[in-house]
């Protein structure tokens, strides 16, 4: 296919996919694609109109999940919860929370909040703990809100940066484009936060900032993927002026019964489950109704009442005077993106995207990469774009190659987009161009010299005596010279080949005003001595190269700087990736010269040493890639707890790639087996504790290296807690196990003591792991705590 015929095709998908010279309704902010009626599905579901009302969704968009409301007493100060209650509109403008006190005199309302009130402190495990602000400098809290992506969503608080951004439209005038001057008078997105200081503590907010989705699952309030520190210096400055100290309520039993009867009364268990509660039944269906004086109508006369504004109610009418009919997948995608306002940072078609506005505020490391370097991709072809695996590993594991942009992909939560990798790969397609690729290990001595031909071929081209990509991108962890983009060995796990194959040849038209050059203009290589010259097998080169992974030598033109960290007075922790802790490895030392590997991919304690900390290659992207600076004792990288069905089920191993099959047999493990990676927090020693589920638990790991006369041991507390009681496997060691006690169990130079629990040591079919030891650990609700010990021996 040549350039003339491929550039065709890119404008008739984009013909067909899109809405032509159109802005959606201003029901909802943001440049969106959506009519009257389909916005007015979308606050269908953002307002839980079905959580009442029979008949009342629509539509592809589940609904929106209410906030937890079990331990809203320790997070929300009580004069705030009181107020809000009593008036919400009032207290919170623009909440999607209902007044459902609207038709109650003012003592009225005063009488039935305080009771509510009461009611719910008395439901929460711990007081509200209310303080001002903890730290006077601002700074940090402001940075991280204007430069991470607070802004998409809530608007700018402070003035622009002075150096000027260009601008990235092609056409400025806007008397010559009128869908430029129409997106220009699109309202941003600009959800208000004034309320904050009188709600939250800086204990509390910064708590909700770490784990939003822990108390809103719904995931309009996504997770940023803050630390503890950030999170705590965002809800500093969020917070600034807050100086009164809100008392503990204590709870009077006499309105904490009336408050459950008002619970119960005005169905707030409807939205907001509580143990005991029940919700009553859903009322008559609203399709039909006389919409003039339902709860969104400003004389309504019984039942709860929606400030909205008069778009909202037009939205709201027209949809539910629409004929009902199933969305077809690009109205489903584009409530999806509208609802989780992915359009707030991104292009899909021809609508979305940062605001002008708000431009100011993307920011990057790297400003020779341009636009690239800080606005986040768009989202045109995503299905076609994306290998499925890793698509999953963008949305549901927090994965990212773009290190240089200060905007961070925020995490919504399974539930709520678990559609959208299959919608998006249904919608977007490109016909298969499927690459030349040799065989590794071929049959024939031609297949295998083909082989090595195109291995040369690809690392000639990426170095600097060919198409120089190491200029300009980041090589198996090493920094390219000059603005470090995303890491070419990635490319095979990332991409799928027919996207690939025809964004090289044409990167423009893809992303227009990327800084990416084209080696193959209009088809044509400019490089004629490699594989003289035939483009598609120059492309093909590449992508095999980089489909080598760690195993590819690198290419002409890659520097590297290694430098050793050193523990001094309190525990380092450091990330990156390792040969001991894989792609998504932490480090952890302790000034006692004991030192661990943790591997956040797999939730698993995977190496441990005495001596120096680490080597870290600085060059690399993020922090770099490290290794141990001593000799470690390596431990097996398989994830650590699973379910098994009984106990001689085999363990779910981490999938291995070799040469011959460079393919990931499993690109979902180890989420397929349950495991989820939720970061990590540090406490005021600066150890970290490593936060991850398995299933339905909820896992806290905390090691802390003590010393017991000359010789260090890792003390290692892990804490359960699970929602019912169950039961899960652990497995500890593997290796050539040896049985020392009943509790003590040594492989080489490693001795580990474990708590005393059911266990089970049994051998594998691994010449190299020949048996393994595993822990059958009984959980009741709630939490559990056990302990291990490792101690390192001398060789």
């Amino acid at each position: 296919m040549n350039l003339k015929h491929f550039l065709l095709l890119i404008a008739v998908w984009l013909a067909f996919h899109t809405t032509a010279l159109a802005v959606g309704h201003p029901a909802l902010p943001g440049d969106h694609p959506l009519t009257a009626a389909q916005a007015g599905d979308v606050l269908l579901a953002e307002l839980r109109c079905a959580a009442c009302h029979q008949n009342a969704s629509r539509g592809s968009l589940p609904e929106k999940a209410a906030p937890d409301l079990s331990a809203v007493g320790a997070r929300v100060a009580p004069t705030y919860l009181r107020r809000f209650l009593a008036s919400p509109a009032t207290v919170h403008p623009g909440t999607t929370m209902p007044d459902v006190l609207t038709t109650r005199s003012a003592d009225e309302r005063e009488r039935i909040a305080t009771a509510l009130t009461h009611f719910l402190v008395a439901q929460s495990p711990t007081p509200f703990a209310g303080a001002g602000s903890a730290a006077s400098d601002q700074q940090p809290g402001q940075t991280l809100y204007h430069t991470i992506g607070c802004v998409a969503c809530h608007g700018p608080r402070a003035t622009a940066r002075t150096t000027p951004v260009a601008k990235r439209n092609d056409v400025e005038d806007e008397d010559e484009d009128p869908l430029l001057k129409a997106k220009r008078a699109i309202k941003p997105i600009a959800i208000p936060l004034g309320h904050l200081p009188a709600k939250y503590s800086v204990k509390s907010l910064s708590e909700f900032l770490f784990q939003p989705l822990k108390v809103r699952s719904g995931g309009r309030m996504p997770d940023l993927k803050l630390t503890p520190v950030e999170a705590q210096s965002l809800a500093n400055y969020l917070l600034t002026g807050q100086t009164a100290i809100e008392p503990a309520l204590v709870p009077d039993p006499a309105l904490v019964q009336q408050g459950r009867e008002f619970y119960r009364e005005l169905n707030c268990a409807a939205c907001h489950p509580l143990s005991g509660m029940q919700a009553a039944p859903r009322i008559a269906a609203v399709r039909g109704a006389e919409l003039t004086q339902g709860c969104w109508s400003p004389t309504h006369e019984r039942g709860p009442r929606y400030q909205l504004e008069a778009t909202q109610t037009q939205a709201l009418t027209a949809a539910l005077q629409a004929e009902s009919q199933p969305d077809t997948d690009s109205i489903a995608l584009a409530k999806t993106l509208t609802a989780f306002r992915c359009v707030a940072c991104h292009v899909r078609d021809d609508y979305g995207g940062v605001p002008e506005a708000y431009d100011p505020f993307f920011l990057g490391i790297e400003p020779k990469l341009g636009d690239d370097g800080r606005i986040p991709p768009p989202l045109t072809l995503l299905g076609a774009k994306l290998q499925p695996a890793w698509l999953h590993k963008v949305l549901f594991d927090g994965e990212s190659v773009r290190h240089y942009v200060s905007t961070r992909m925020p995490q919504y939560g399974v539930n709520n987009l678990a559609a959208l990798p299959a919608l998006v790969a249904r919608l977007d397609t490109l016909p298969d161009q499927p690459l030349n690729l040799p065989t590794a290990e071929g049959r024939s001595e031609s297949e295998r010299n083909r082989e090595k031909l195109v291995r040369a071929a690809g690392r000639e081209l990426l170095g600097d005596k060919g198409l120089n990509c190491v200029a300009c991108h980041t090589f198996n962890g090493k920094a390219a010279p000059g603005s470090p983009g995303i890491d070419l060995v990635t490319t095979p796990q990332r991409l799928q080949p027919a996207w690939y194959n025809r964004y090289l040849r044409n990167p423009g038209a893809f992303r227009p005003r990327t800084v990416m050059p084209s080696a193959w203009s209009n088809g044509i290589a400019a490089h004629k001595t490699i594989l003289g010259g035939n483009t598609d097998e120059q492309i093909a080169a590449i992508w095999y190269y980089a489909s080598l992974g760690t195993s590819a030598a690198d290419p002409a033109g890659i520097r590297a700087v290694s430098t050793k960290l050193i523990v001094d007075q309190r525990p380092l922790t450091h990330r990156g990736r390792s040969r001991v802790a894989g792609f998504r490895g932490i480090a952890v030392g302790f000034p006692e010269h004991l030192n661990y590997a943790f591997n956040a991919e797999t939730g698993t304690l995977s190496a441990i040493w005495q001596g120096d900390f680490l080597n870290v290659n600085w060059s690399g992207q993020g922090s770099g890639d490290f290794q141990p600076a001593s000799d470690p004792i390596t431990l097996a990288q398989d994830v650590s707890f699973v379910s098994l069905s009984d106990a001689s089920a085999p363990w779910p191993l981490l999938p291995v790639m070799t040469k011959e099959a460079r393919t990931n047999p499993n690109p979902l493990y180890p989420k397929n087996v349950g495991y989820q990676f939720g970061g990590y927090a540090l406490d005021e020693t600066f150890v970290p504790t490593f936060l991850y589920r398995s299933g339905s638990i909820a896992i806290q790991d905390r090691s802390v290296a003590v010393k017991q006369g000359d010789h260090p041991r890792l003390k290692r507390v892990l804490t359960f807690n699970a929602p019912a009681a169950q039961s899960v496997w652990f497995r500890a060691l593997t290796g050539n196990i040896h049985r020392e006690s009943e509790r003590v169990f040594r492989i080489n130079r490693l001795r580990v003591t474990i708590p005393s629990v059911e266990t089970k040591l049994r051998p594998t079919t691994s010449d190299s792991q020949p048996s393994e030891l595993l822990l059958h650990l009984q959980l009741p609700a709630g939490p559990t705590t056990f302990e291990l010990e490792y101690e390192p021996l001398a060789k």
